[in-house]
């Protein structure tokens, strides 16, 4: 499980204004995609693991993780 209060500053922003926005139909895709950056970012930095990137990306977006074949 991940601990979402060591996340990188910029990961716990995006989490927040995605969650600000989700059930605006205007807005939230503006915000989810910029959430999945940031998830993609923080593990590509290191800052966080490819389960821990799964896992949000998983909580927050509902995608499956995409195990590499």
């Amino acid at each position: 499980m991940v601990d979402e209060s060591t996340l990188p500053k910029y990961l716990r922003i995006s989490i927040e204004e995605y969650e600000e926005n989700k059930d605006n139909p205007l807005r939230w895709d503006i915000y989810a995609d910029d959430l999945y950056g940031s998830i993609n970012s923080a593990q590509h930095d290191g800052d966080i693991t490819k389960q821990e990137a799964d896992e949000l990306r998983q909580k927050y977006l509902g995608l499956e993780p995409n195990p590499i074949v």
